[in-house]
């Protein structure tokens, strides 16, 4: 017979590996060696710039994962995969690295599909299928190489939310989990039910976003299907309507509900297009409540963005319901597709290298996101207003983007402008340059033996006068002292 105290012991000590040991429970449960022949350690060398001395460039590798969910496909995200200069893979989580290649990448939906040619590297390995619908809350695992071994662990749930996609501001939806594992944020696979529910992307303390297989699956079918046309977005702008009195204004009857439609940019491919002050009430069937969202099916309460990316790609019909001019009305909306050079400012620049111009020492460059981003994580705040001013405006065809003076290289030959830095410019030799071959165009044409820059009106200098027929000394001299290799990178016309 065992004693009490010793039943009492042994009890606490089975309650404590229960505890203690969720790697080993969760591996059993899931088979582990499938997930050993399916997931991938991936090492992504690129080439990372100075936005605001552009022609220095450092190569950096970043370690990530992937995931086999076809026959020699191989799934990860597309971040970290961008300037690449070489891309290798490791099965197993040990021993030869293979040299694999990029054969499809979204960079908008944040994905990507790697491939190896040595037919060595896919002996051992099997795909494993992508999960159908919403993951179980209470069945959630990620699973990663460490230390040449297969660590798989239990996560808690959190929460669906929607916010910006990683490399880009069409919106993402996300599955959100708290985990004490660390470094699982470059596409970790997230497991539920036994299958690949979704892929993480981002970290930030125990808190950890993956995109889930449910939008992985929608745009993977569609590339295989040979009908990806890439991910549409809705480019207007809406806000909540809270307050009664806007229907009463509208004067929709009825219930509150629906937001306000406050700003609709101009964009050729749209063409039945949604109006300012039109009151959206339903997305493809979906009522939308008077703070804009929605109840998903799937991911319950959503805000009402999700629906350009449910299911939808670029040139896909969205059908809204709107109150417009007293009546109900319906508005087959095809979603434009969405390219960084929608905005005015870029977000990003990817795979090749980033334009400048040097003249006489005045460092001109593109006005783009990245270029701000040079202030830091807070470069809302700390970079100056009037460029911050620019973010979210769009293109128009007197104004189809922007250049800046980054900041002087000192030398006799600019003296007295040598502190001056982060200044729109309107003009060169009296002509508006809205891009940098502009710049170099109107640098042709010096007025009466000067340069004249103009830029956009501050509160700093308006221009800068330059001597024409010492310029072109001045910047040899200049590239020479700084170590500079060339003094211009343009982009093809």
């Amino acid at each position: 017979m065992i004693s009490p105290r010793l039943f009492l012991f042994l009890t606490t000590a089975i309650l404590f590996w229960e505890v203690a040991s969720p790697v080993t429970h969760a591996a059993t449960s899931l088979n582990q060696s499938r997930w050993e022949q399916a997931i991938i350690n991936i090492e992504s060398t690129r080439v990372v710039y100075d936005s605001m001395q552009p022609w220095i460039k450092r190569p950096r590798t970043y370690l990530k994962t992937g995931v086999v969910i076809a026959p020699r496909e191989i799934l990860t995200a597309a971040e970290d995969l961008q300037d690449r200069t070489l891309v290798r893979v490791q099965k197993m989580g040990r021993g030869q690295f293979y040299e694999a290649e990029v054969v499809w990448l979204d960079y908008h939906a944040n994905l990507a599909i790697l491939t190896v040619k040595d037919d060595a590297f896919w002996k051992g390995l099997q795909p494993v299928p992508l999960l159908r619908g919403a993951p179980s809350r209470d069945d959630l695992r990620v699973a990663r190489w460490l230390n040449a071994n297969l660590e798989i662990r239990r996560v808690e749930f959190s929460q669906y939310t929607m916010d910006d996609s990683r490399l880009s501001p069409i919106p993402a939806l996300y599955l959100e989990f708290d985990s004490e594992m660390k470094s699982i944020g470059g596409s970790a696979p997230l497991i539920s039910g036994g299958k690949l529910a979704g892929i993480t992307c981002q970290q930030v303390d125990n808190h950890v976003r993956a995109l889930t297989a449910t939008f992985i699956s929608s745009v993977l079918e569609e590339r295989k299907k040979g009908n990806y046309r890439g991910l549409g977005f809705f480019p207007f702008y809406w806000q909540p309507t809270p307050n009664t009195a806007s229907h009463k204004y509208l004067k929709l009857p009825g219930e509150p509900r629906g937001v306000a439609v406050i700003f609709v940019p101009e964009l050729p491919v749209v063409e039945e297009n949604l109006k300012p002050m039109d009151i959206i009430l339903q997305v493809d069937g979906f009522d939308i409540d008077p703070q804009g969202r929605y109840l998903d099916p799937d991911y319950g309460q959503q805000i009402l963005e999700n629906l350009s990316i449910r299911g939808k790609f670029a040139g896909d019909i969205v059908r809204f319901t709107v109150w417009r001019d007293g009546a109900i009305r319906v508005v087959n909306y095809r979603l434009p597709r969405f390219d960084y050079h929608l905005r005015l400012l870029p977000d990003h620049v990817f795979d090749r290298e980033p334009e400048y111009l040097i003249a006489g020492g005045l460092v001109m460059v593109p006005l783009n996101k990245p270029f701000l981003r040079s202030w830091g994580d807070d470069w809302k705040r700390r970079a100056p207003f009037r460029l911050v001013y620019y973010d979210n405006e769009f293109p128009t065809p007197d104004r189809p983007s922007l250049v800046v003076m980054s900041f002087v290289l000192p030398d006799a030959y600019n003296l007295g402008y040598q502190d001056l830095r982060a200044l729109a410019v309107e003009k060169v030799n009296g002509k508006v340059v809205r891009n940098l071959r502009e710049v170099k165009e109107a640098l042709s044409s010096p007025q009466k033996g000067y340069h004249i820059i103009e830029f956009v009106r501050s509160d700093t200098i308006r221009r800068i006068v330059l001597d024409a027929s010492q310029m072109e000394t001045a910047n040899a001299r200049i590239l020479k002292r700084y170590g500079i290799p060339k003094a211009e990178s343009l982009s093809s016309p």
